[in-house]
């Protein structure tokens, strides 16, 4: 039986540029972020950062939320509106959804992913790596709940994009040459987004196509373990 479906459409944005403050650090992310969603996709949104990116979509999108847990058709509660207890993304928020959405159970939803009919996902990361590798779920000698849907994403979904800051709080790279951390998936990632790049996984490396404004070539390199292709000639500017 087809699934009964609901072209969302976000309603909450961020301030007109003209008249917002300088973005932060993680405002210039979703900002960009949101630049690689195409209208009429569904679109995974991973636990953290990802799910605030519903908020950067143009008014005039439409796109299809997915929730690995069982619901298509979801958005963000917004301020004020009644809670209802029963409905939760994969993260454990409480969400709400657009008339015509669909409600369904998680095998439903994971044959979903499974048969590749999600379009495209952004998660977070502890780690990526110049091959494309994700490491997300486990740093050993914490408490993890497991490595949950981030697998099965990561492995059937066509395009995963990576969230995550370029340094952790100590200041070491998260860009790496080789993931040291337990791997999500191996070879799975298309595009990584942090504060200071836009990076793209190719069979030679990871190839630069864009850097903060701001930033410098060297700055970059020096924030970065895995070595970088830059083309300074083609490189743009977010």
């Amino acid at each position: 039986m087809p699934l009964s479906v609901m072209w969302c459409r976000s309603t909450a944005r961020p301030a007109s540029k003209e008249f917002a403050p300088m973005l932060s650090d993680q405002q210039r992310m979703l900002t960009r972020a949101a630049r690689e969603v195409i209208d009429g996709q569904i679109v995974n949104l991973g636990i953290g950062l990802p799910t605030r990116l519903f908020h950067y979509l143009p008014d005039d999108m439409n796109v299809l939320v997915h929730s690995e847990n069982g619901v298509l058709g979801c958005r963000p509660r917004q301020a004020g509106e009644a809670l209802d207890i029963d409905m939760i993304d994969s993260g454990g928020a409480y969400i709400t959804t657009r008339a015509g959405a669909s409600v369904f159970d998680s095998a439903t939803s994971f044959a979903m992913i499974r048969r590749s009919r999600v379009d495209i996902t952004f998660m977070g990361a502890f780690e990526v790596d110049q091959e494309g590798n994700l490491a997300n779920w486990k740093i050993p000698g914490k408490f993890s709940p497991g490595i949950g849907g981030a697998m099965e994403l990561a492995q059937k979904v066509a395009r995963l994009v990576v969230l995550c800051s370029h340094n952790d709080k100590h200041g070491n790279p998260k860009i790496l040459t080789r993931c040291q951390l337990p791997l999500t998936a191996s070879r799975c990632i298309s595009r990584i987004i942090t504060e200071k790049a836009v990076m793209d996984v190719t069979p030679e490396g990871l190839e630069v196509v864009e850097i903060a404004e701001g930033l410098s070539v060297e700055a970059l390199r020096e924030a970065t373990d895995a070595p970088l292709l830059i083309d300074e000639s083609r490189l743009g500017r977010f």
